[in-house]
C-alpha cells in the first residue's frame, strides 16, 4: 500500500513538473541585440523613407495574446488596464530591446533584472535567482524569429504589436482605446495569426460571431463587414457556421444589380465592399453571383488580396490621411508596389493611429496623460498587420 501511495505521489509530482513552463535564459547582451534591431530598422527606413515623429515615451508593452496586459515605463511595471503598480524599481539604467521582448534594468544598487516575454509567459529574471513567472501571463503563444526574412527583427516587433492587441481572445485595433473588435482590422490581424500559427488565440471569438456588422462607426451597418465575417469564419469553420446565413441574408439590403453598395467610414465604397464579399464567398466555397463594378473607388486599392486587375485608377490616399491612418497607405503600397507608407521614428512602437473618430482616448491615461489630448494611440494592429504582410515577403 505504501509503495502504491509513493508511486501515486511520484506520478503526480512528475506530471506537475512536466506541465511547469521552462523559463527563458537572460538575454546575454541586450546592447548588442538592440543594435542588431536598430540596424535592421535602419535598413527598412532606407527602403521606406517616410517617417512620422511620435512621442518618445520609452515604454514597452507585455502580455501577448490573452495574457495580462502590462506596461513598463520609468521603473514601473503597470497593469495596463487598471494602472495598478505590479512591480517597481529604482533604476539607474534601462535598455529596451523590442525585437527580443526584453527590458533590461540596472538598478541603483547594482542588481540586474530583466523583464522578458517568451512563448510561455512574462518573466522576471535575475542572475542566481529563481525566475518568476508573472501571474496572469501563463499561456501559449507562438513567436517565430523570422530568421530567413530580410526584416526578421522588425517582423518580430510587428508581430508583437499584433499579439499585444489580442485581449480576452478578441482582436482589437489598440487595446487601450478600443473595447470592441472591428471586423476589418480583425481580418488583417487574423491573416498574420494564421501565418504564425496563432489563430487559436481568436478562434473562440470567431466561432461566437453572430452579428454580421461590428457597428463601430456610430452604429452604422458597414457593407464590407459581410465579406470580412465570411473570411474570418473560413479560417476556423465552414459554411455551416451560424454567421454565414446571417451574412447572406444581410447582403440583400445592400445589393444593387450585381454588386453591393453601402457606406464605409461614412462614404460609399462599392468596389471595396464587393471585393471583400466575393473574397469571403470564395474562401468558403459559396456561390458568387456578384461582379465588381467598373468605377473609381478610393478604397479599391486597400484590397490587395485578390481582384487586383479589377481596379479603376484615380486619386490615392492623401498625405494627411496617411499621417493619421497610416494603414491606408501601407495597404495601397501592397496593391501598387509603392513605398509611401509611414514608419514611426522610434524603436518602439512602430505603428499608430491619430484622431480616430471612435477611439476612447482616455484609456491612454495609464500610459501618458498628454496622449489623451493629442489623440494618438500606439501600437495599432491594422498598420502592424499591413506592414507585416508586405515585409514578410522579402
Amino acid at each position: 500500500m505504501k509503495i502504491l501511495r509513493f508511486l501515486l505521489v511520484f506520478l503526480i509530482t512528475l506530471s506537475a513538473s512536466a506541465q511547469r513552463p521552462i523559463p527563458p535564459a537572460m538575454l546575454p547582451d541586450p546592447a548588442e541585440a538592440l543594435q542588431t534591431y536598430r540596424s535592421n530598422l535602419s535598413l527598412l527606413r532606407q527602403e521606406h523613407p517616410n517617417q512620422r515623429e511620435l512621442p518618445d515615451l520609452k515604454f514597452f508593452t507585455f502580455g501577448m495574446g490573452s495574457r495580462l496586459k502590462l506596461i513598463y515605463r520609468k521603473g514601473r511595471l503597470l497593469n495596463a488596464l487598471t494602472g495598478n503598480i505590479e512591480e517597481q524599481w529604482s533604476v539607474k539604467h534601462e535598455i529596451i530591446v523590442p525585437s527580443e521582448y526584453v527590458v533590461h534594468l540596472t538598478l541603483a544598487d547594482g542588481q540586474i533584472i530583466q523583464i522578458r516575454e517568451d512563448e510561455t509567459g512574462v518573466w522576471l529574471l535575475q542572475p542566481a535567482k529563481r525566475p518568476k513567472l508573472i501571474p496572469g501571463t501563463r499561456s501559449r503563444v507562438e513567436l517565430p524569429r523570422f530568421e530567413d526574412k530580410t526584416y526578421g527583427p522588425v517582423l518580430r516587433v510587428l508581430h508583437q504589436e499584433i499579439l499585444i492587441n489580442v485581449t480576452n481572445g478578441r482582436p482589437v485595433p489598440n487595446f487601450l482605446v478600443y473595447f470592441k473588435p472591428r471586423y476589418r482590422d480583425a481580418a488583417m490581424m487574423a491573416m498574420v495569426l494564421r501565418q504564425t500559427n496563432n489563430l487559436s488565440l481568436i478562434r473562440d471569438w470567431i466561432m461566437a460571431i453572430r452579428n454580421p456588422f461590428d457597428r463601430n462607426n456610430r452604429r452604422m451597418a458597414e457593407a464590407d463587414n459581410l465579406g470580412e465575417v465570411l473570411f474570418l469564419v473560413s479560417l476556423v469553420a465552414d459554411k455551416t457556421h451560424p454567421a454565414v446565413q446571417m451574412v447572406l441574408d444581410s447582403v440583400r439590403q445592400f445589393r444593387k444589380e450585381n454588386y453591393i453598395h453601402g457606406k464605409i467610414d461614412f462614404a460609399e465604397h462599392p468596389v471595396f465592399q464587393t471585393k471583400w464579399l466575393k473574397y469571403g464567398l470564395k474562401q468558403l466555397g459559396l456561390d458568387d453571383p456578384y461582379v465588381i463594378p467598373k468605377q473609381y473607388d478610393s478604397y479599391s486599392s486597400l484590397f490587395w488580396l485578390d481582384f487586383k486587375d479589377e481596379h479603376v485608377p484615380g486619386k490615392q490616399t492623401e498625405e494627411s490621411s496617411g499621417i493619421n491612418s497610416p494603414y491606408l497607405v501601407w495597404a495601397e503600397d501592397h496593391f501598387f508596389g509603392q513605398k509611401r507608407g509611414m514608419i514611426g521614428n522610434l524603436d518602439y512602437p512602430l505603428t499608430w493611429e491619430h484622431q480616430a473618430s471612435d477611439a476612447h482616448y482616455p484609456g491612454l491615461t495609464v500610459l501618458e496623460q498628454t496622449l489623451v489630448k493629442k489623440k494618438i494611440a500606439f501600437p495599432h494592429a491594422w498598420q502592424s498587420a499591413e506592414m507585416f504582410l508586405l515585409l514578410e515577403k522579402k
